[in-house]
């Protein structure tokens, strides 16, 4: 049945004489972007285009081309509400951070909610379920899930691969007429026997335009010598925005010849935490700072390098002058261009003795043990092998084991990677409660990174390093009621709203019983917020209500809330 729908569909499209172009705007305002294709984000590559709603939700969001309904996504964070939308032509666009659905596909999210007891879903919808045509209306914009404001995060995927395409390769409406800025330029020596100005450290240079091309400023010649990485910081801009979006290509030369090629066309899913190999991430974590590299790690498997020489590295050891050339260029055709140059320069410099406990190869599985702590590296967590270290802090409570440094937090991990530490004084009634935690020395504070007690040992998998201990979790979440009276009573007509939190391992389950059965609450993480909206079909109004509420964190601490109301 879903082969002849869509053969039905490509029929359709193909003898439609009133297609000018396959694919129609998503919204029917002007659109002006705040975030691109493939921009930089925490830890990914961004997967769509991000349209800007005039800080307004509930505009009319419509399909972009012919096809159906494919997936329906609700979460209380990343997308939110999302609606999948299948095309003939092989690809899937995805609306995201949506304010609601349309009624019919409101009502069959709802009884879909409800038949699993979930706020949380994410549904495959049969092919006839849900069939749309070019500009049908199905959903509204919003500011759902983790969104920062209210906007459309739109998307066009290859239907097979899942993989993200570039939108705006696909002819919509969006006015670019500027070309991309740059800021700095960083020199980085790559390894022990390569220095930058005499130094063995990485250097930023402030970069300005001057009669239509980007130079160093007041240096138009930088000293370094041996295997020699260069680095940009840079933005693109669109017509009507001040947002900083993100480089859709980036060219490197070096003495003429090509060495490094970029190109955001498409990337895999699996492949989007490798932009922390892709970008200068101690710069990131120190400095705020993203500096995109032209050369590529050993670990890198980023499928957006299209061409590569020496893996962008520059050897740097002849004691001449050597040209380099980045230029970056938008979809539009709009290019910015850095020329500087070079100079192969050698200074014999003493470097300390480096200090460390352990190498760690990056191609192979690493194990790290003491009576302390033991740390698992699976092949291809690191990006480059690794002079690893680690040392203790003693402290007492409120932790039940020493600090450990584990390594520095500037140096990136890809997978995740399971930490053990040894618990100290940790009493037999607190082991079921005990996890790692992620502790700042600067302010004494420490966050939840998940993990388990078994046999004198505190076990959980963590994606970054940094400094660990172990704590326990004996406080249950808070519940803050929004919608009663002192008098118990209801304050809201339409709605019951409470907010939820919790002070460490974090919240891992609510229920709401309404006369014993559970209620749809929906959940914003953002505001820790829930709501449940009074639903006529499912409870009957004009009578009086029990209501219980019980809200548990990851190691089981709960809190119930109970009220009798009359609606």
């Amino acid at each position: 049945m879903k082969h002849f729908l869509v053969f039905i569909l490509i029929v359709f499209v193909l003898f439609s004489s009133a297609q000018d172009s396959y694919y129609s705007s998503p919204v029917k305002i002007p659109i002006f972007l705040s975030g691109s294709f493939a921009e930089l984000r925490s830890n990914h590559f961004h997967s769509g285009i991000d349209i800007k709603t005039q800080r307004k939700n509930g505009f009319p969001i419509y399909s972009v081309a012919d096809g159906f309904i494919s997936r329906i996504v609700v979460s209380p964070s990343g997308f939110g509400n999302a609606l999948y939308i299948d095309h003939p032509n092989g690809t899937t666009s995805v609306y995201a951070h949506l304010e609601s659905f349309r009624n019919d596909i409101h009502e069959y999210v709802k009884d879909i909610q409800y038949m699993k007891q979930s706020f949380r879903i994410d549904e495959n919808v049969p092919a006839e379920r849900f069939i749309v045509v070019k500009d049908e209306v199905v959903a509204k914009s919003g500011n759902s899930g983790s969104s920062g404001g209210p906007h459309l995060h739109f998307e066009i995927r290859d239907t097979e691969s899942e993989e993200p395409l570039n939108p705006l390769q696909y002819n919509f409406p969006v006015t670019d007429n500027i070309p991309p800025k740059m800021y700095s330029v960083m020199v980085v020596p790559l390894n022990e026997f390569s220095h930058v100005d005499y130094k063995p450290e990485k250097k930023a240079y402030p970069v300005v335009l001057l009669n239509g091309k980007y130079q160093v400023q007041e240096a138009p010649v930088i000293p370094a010598y041996g295997n020699i990485g260069i680095a940009i910081e840079a933005n693109d801009f669109f017509d009507g925005s001040a947002n900083r979006c993100g480089i859709y290509s980036m060219k490197l030369w070096f003495d003429g010849e090509l060495y490094s090629s970029v190109k955001m066309d498409r990337f895999s899913f699996d492949e989007s935490r490798y932009i922390n190999s892709y970008i200068d991430y101690g710069e990131y974590v120190t400095n705020r700072r993203r500096y995109q590299k032209t050369w590529i790690e050993p670990g890198n498997r980023l499928g957006l390098y299209n061409y590569t020489q020496r893996g962008g590295n520059l050897k740097m050891t002849d004691g001449n002058y050597h040209p380099v050339k980045i230029e970056l260029t938008d979809l539009n055709g709009n290019t910015s261009v850095l020329e500087f140059n070079l100079a192969s320069r050698y200074m014999n410099l003493e470097r300390p003795e480096p200090q460390f406990t352990e190498y760690l190869r990056y191609d192979r599985h690493n194990e790290y043990k003491t009576k302390a702590i033991k740390l698992e590296i699976p092949e291809e967590a690191l990006y480059d092998d690794l002079r690893f270290d680690h040392r203790e802090i003693p402290v007492s409570n409120p932790l039940f084991s020493d600090i450990h440094v584990v390594h520095n937090e500037s140096v990136p991990i890809h997978n995740n990677v399971l930490l053990s530490i040894k618990v100290k004084n940790l009493p037999e009634s607190l082991q079921e409660k005990a996890l790692l935690v992620n502790v700042d020395t600067l302010t004494e504070k420490y966050s939840t990174a998940g993990g388990a007690f078994d046999e004198g040992w505190v076990t959980g998998h963590i994606r970054s390093f940094g400094n660990y201990g172990v704590a326990v979790d004996t406080i249950p979440p808070v519940i803050v009621p929004l919608s009663f009276k002192a008098n118990g009573e209801l304050s809201e007509s339409s709605r019951i709203r409470f907010r939820i939190r919790d002070d460490l391992s974090g919240i891992k389950s609510y229920d709401g019983l309404l006369n014993g059965n559970w209620a749809l609450f929906e959940y914003d993480a953002k505001t820790n917020t829930i709501v449940h909206y009074f639903d006529a079909s499912r409870f009957e109004l004009g009578k009086r209500h029990s209501l219980m509420l019980t809200v548990t964190d990851y190691k089981d601490n709960k809190s119930t809330y109970e009220a009798s109301f009359w609606k």
